[in-house]
């Protein structure tokens, strides 16, 4: 289980690290939807892009570089959760349009905005999932360890 965890881990600083350079890259360019404001936050989206897209990097190297699973999954399963939370608050805002997650670098690698909104949910829910599952998980070893469980399974999670 642990080699699977750190591979979750390493994967989501991989996926972090891209989204990330894909805003920062963005967000220098001149796409016109950067200079709109962002109805949830207020600020520009190149603001958001700039800001965003700079976490991802800091939470990127924690994953990939980090030796803690337990604050790694949890930066990841924080990032994710405020994703969700976003993305819930423009549905209910009534914007329908796909994410501009990506910036304008579909446009430059000719991937429609549907087919990189579709991207952006899957990875999303493959962050959202696999970090709470792990943090679930290294809350039951914790128990496990804790609890008095016989010698042969005591092995802290951390």
């Amino acid at each position: 289980m642990r080699r699977l965890i750190n591979y979750f881990i390493y994967s989501a600083g991989v996926l972090l690290l891209a989204t990330a350079l894909a805003k920062l890259v963005s967000s220098v360019g001149s796409a016109h939807i950067l200079q709109n404001h962002d109805p949830i936050s207020g600020v520009s989206f190149r603001a958001d892009f700039e800001t965003v897209g700079s976490i991802e990097i800091i939470i990127s190297l924690v994953c990939i570089f980090g030796k803690r699973i337990g604050l790694r999954a949890g930066l990841v399963a924080w990032l994710c959760t405020n994703f969700v939370l976003y993305r819930f608050g423009m549905w209910s805002i009534g914007w329908h349009r796909p994410c501009a997650c990506l910036g304008n670098l579909t446009d430059a690698i000719h991937v429609s905005p549907q087919a990189a909104d579709i991207s952006m949910k899957i990875i999303l829910a493959y962050l959202l999932i696999g970090s709470y599952a792990t943090l679930f998980w290294l809350w039951k070893e914790k128990q496990k360890y804790s609890t008095g469980a016989p010698a042969s399974e005591r092995q802290s999670p951390w």
